[in-house]
């Protein structure tokens, strides 16, 4: 893949608003964001959650994809926890201009997939 500098900052600049934005979320689910000619595709590693558990949003240049994750039903005491508990948020931004009204999403076996077509032109 070619070095293209201005996706490379975008990309900085998202991981450091996730560490020290005003309000950082509980857990950051992995995303993986790849591009093809006339598309963007967001994948994002959400196991365990439903449809209505997720939510997406356009405004500012910025797609945000929030959610989350409701803790356990109550115990005692916990043997062992690992899995990420709570509000997640992850927001990405687009070098060139995107069709926010065309973006399609689908949220199957624990994985979201979100199409986000670039703009004719």
């Amino acid at each position: 893949m070619p070095w293209d500098p201005v996706r490379d900052l975008l990309t900085m600049q998202e991981r450091l608003e996730n560490l020290f934005g005003e309000a950082t979320p509980g857990w950051i689910p992995a995303a993986d964001l790849y591009e093809t000619a006339d598309q963007f595709i967001l994948t994002v590693e959400l196991p365990g959650l439903e449809r209505t558990d997720v939510s997406l949003a356009y405004a500012a240049d910025m797609l945000t994809v929030a959610g989350r994750r409701p803790t356990p039903g109550a115990c005692e005491r916990y043997q062992q926890f690992e899995r990420a508990q709570g509000a997640f948020a992850r927001r990405f931004r687009f070098a060139v201009p995107i069709e926010p009204d065309q973006i399609t999403a689908d949220l199957a076996d624990g994985v979201l997939t979100v199409t986000i077509p670039k703009a004719a032109g």
